[in-house]
């Protein structure tokens, strides 16, 4: 992407140089396979197997149809049946730039569903090409970008490599804002993944506007809710959007939709936010299968929420029910993934030894290297997750050379 010599002139003033400048040439898309859900779940495969595995596809190596894996908080519903109609019956029409069919109401609906003004919402394929673009467009060499450890959103940060301060989260696993605001006071984004990606666990409401009130003028809020659909309406920011308050939102459909292949997100804000992201790239055409997906789901309401959380729920009870027998740490998510460790091994040890027993779970934190992240699957794979981590324990950690 060729930057507008305007913004490539408002970049040297604030500090970038110009290798950082072609680094955000290349555009978010450019990054973002390094440091994306899937890349990095990954990455975590790779340190305990020296090598791809799993199922196939963007890099998982050879399929393994007797391998259960639950490493990238995927959601194994897969899209609703009203959205996989829709993207059937948009599909045959793709030889058109916009096609006529539910696409043409993503936009709207994502605007009317969370009663915000059209402008304060900007499509994306997915949630991750507005966060990276966050960085840029209000991180600085000399403002820096603020969040939480364990977290999520600190790898375009690092790619780019502006300065970033990780703050431990409190003992409740929420954020900690007060020592978020004393790490830099001056910084240009607060960013709180809610519910936080590892721990599945919520920042209250309180905190946000803790965060409002105290920052530097021109810095951002940035509430990262890809798994807020699974906590409830009460805890979504997007009121705070439609308030005017320096606060940006960003969604995806890859999660409680089951759209992770499909892509298809959002960010919300003040118009002026969200000029100062898009100007980055990213938005472009958006994939007509995934938004014509993405609108008959949203058109179907609250019913297939209400399903969802359900299934996951009773999927994840099945796991924490057995940890709980076993004596097994774990932190108690509201998502579809959670936090454990199994007392005497590390979390990779873990991760290997599970992957011995054809069971591949998440990654590991370097803040909590003794515990590792297990997606919620299928009651399926939930069962045979509780009988590979029972033998696990019983052999313990997994012998070297």
């Amino acid at each position: 992407m060729a930057l507008k010599p305007k913004l490539t002139e408002s970049l040297l003033e604030r500090g970038y140089s110009r290798r950082q400048i072609a680094k955000i040439a290349m555009g978010a898309g450019a990054a973002i396979p390094f440091f994306n859900e899937f890349a990095l779940a990954q990455q975590a495969v790779d340190a305990q197997a020296g090598g791809r595995g799993g199922r196939g596809g963007g890099g998982r190596g050879v399929y393994d149809p007797e391998m259960v894996v639950i490493t990238s908080n995927e959601n194994p519903m897969g899209p609703c049946k009203e959205g996989v109609e829709a993207l059937i019956k948009v599909a045959p029409l793709g030889w058109r730039y916009s096609p006529q069919g539910d696409n043409l109401e993503f936009n709207s609906l994502l605007a009317s569903t969370e009663n915000v003004p059209q402008d304060h919402v900007t499509a994306y394929p997915g949630s991750s090409i507005p966060l990276a673009n966050a960085v840029p467009a209000f991180t600085s060499p000399t403002r820096s970008w603020v969040m939480g450890a364990p977290g999520y959103g600190n790898h375009a940060n690092k790619w780019l490599g502006n300065k970033a301060h990780t703050v431990p989260l409190r003992k409740d696993y929420s954020h900690d804002v007060e020592a978020m605001i004393k790490a830099d006071p001056n910084a240009g984004a607060y960013y709180i993944c809610n519910p936080n990606n590892p721990t599945g666990t919520l920042t209250p409401r309180k905190d946000f506007e803790y965060i409002l009130a105290n920052k530097a003028k021109d810095a951002v809020l940035i509430i990262d809710e890809a798994y807020v659909h699974f906590s409830g309406q009460e805890n979504m920011s997007t009121d705070l959007v439609k308030a005017g308050k320096d606060v940006v939102v960003l969604r995806t459909f890859s999660k409680i939709y089951g759209m992770a292949g499909l892509r298809a997100g959002a960010a919300y804000g003040r118009p002026d936010l969200l000029a100062k992201i898009s100007q980055y790239g990213g938005t472009g055409f958006m994939p007509v299968t995934a938004t014509a997906c993405a609108a008959a789901s949203m058109k179907v309401g609250p019913s297939l929420m209400k399903e969802r959380l359900e299934i996951n729920k009773k999927n994840r009870d099945l796991a924490f029910e057995f940890l709980q027998k076993k004596g097994v740490r774990y932190i108690n998510s509201g998502t579809n993934f959670f936090m454990m460790e199994v007392k005497g091994m590390t979390g990779a040890q873990v991760g290997t030894a599970m992957r011995a027993k054809k069971v591949q779970i998440g990654r590991v934190w370097q803040e909590w290297p003794e515990m590792v992240r297990v997606t919620v699957g299928t009651w399926d794979e939930m069962t045979k997750f509780n009988a590979a981590l029972d033998a696990v324990i019983k052999e313990g950690p997994p012998k070297v050379g």
